[in-house]
């Protein structure tokens, strides 16, 4: 069943996914070389408590962190761990929050030092793909319509992987709502997008083949050819004429583009 959210709600929901961007943000400001996954997650977890917040993803199905934190070939879903970042590695960041009574859900993709171009070229693709899939967000339009936009891009312009097994999805007073939203399908298919509906739009894209397995850990997604992956994610509000990003990237690039330790020239 689908939820749709009056304007009242979405504006809480707007709180949400802000205090997302926020936190991901506040890590930005700390990323370094040297640093472990589980280091970048209690600094995540500190600032969402510290503002009053709940971390979404804490104790999720068993999951036992605040970030899902994914590293190379890495897709998502990454168990924070004693893993060192070191120069050339990049980093999903992926953090939810709960307050006023809903969710927040965002992601980003942090480049480490020296990465290499084809590896920048990767994330620029992804983050492209997100908007590209973002503006099909409107009244009028059906899922499928957001799932294209994004594939084809993917796909045909760039010859990346896009990651099937993994799809976006509904987001409100439950982290995962009606409906699901992939990274692939047929315009005009799927759901009809109407006011009040709100989504996490989340491309995952490879550089190589679009398969992936699944670690023992039973949490970690990565790729099959062990290529690297980029994740990006917005909550998105669908709305007449142009969709309503509830989450913003700027706070984020800004924070980016003002630590050395971090590549944001892609």
């Amino acid at each position: 069943m689908i939820h749709y959210k009056t304007k009242e709600e979405i504006e809480l929901m707007r709180k949400s996914a802000m205090l997302v961007s926020a936190t991901l943000a506040h890590v930005a400001k700390e990323l370094k070389p040297g640093m472990s996954t589980l280091d970048v997650d209690a600094i995540a977890y500190k600032f969402i408590v510290d503002n009053g917040a709940v971390p979404s993803f804490l104790n999720y199905r068993g999951f036992p962190n605040t970030a899902c934190i994914s590293v190379n070939e890495a897709v998502v879903h990454g168990i924070p761990n004693n893993y060192q970042l070191k120069d050339g590695d990049i980093i999903s960041v992926d953090v939810g929050v709960f307050m006023n009574g809903f969710h927040g859900d965002s992601a980003y993709t942090f480049a480490i030092g020296n990465v290499p171009a084809d590896i920048l070229k990767l994330m620029s693709a992804t983050k492209q793909s997100l908007q590209l899939g973002i503006e099909k967000a409107v009244v009028g339009n059906r899922v499928g319509d957001i799932s294209y936009a994004i594939q084809n891009y993917i796909e045909k312009e760039h010859g990346y992987g896009i990651v099937r097994e993994l799809v976006g999805h509904g987001l409100g007073k439950q982290l995962h709502e009606d409906p699901q939203v992939p990274n692939y399908g047929r315009r005009g298919s799927g759901q009809i997008l109407k006011e009040g509906l709100v989504i996490a739009i989340e491309p995952m894209v490879n550089l190589g083949s679009k398969d992936v397995a699944y670690l023992e850990d039973g949490w970690t997604v990565v790729t099959y050819d062990g290529k690297p992956s980029v994740h990006f994610e917005h909550t998105v509000a669908v709305m007449k004429g142009k969709a309503d990003v509830l989450s913003s990237f700027e706070i984020i690039e800004e924070a980016e583009k003002n630590n050395p330790a971090l590549c944001s020239n892609y």
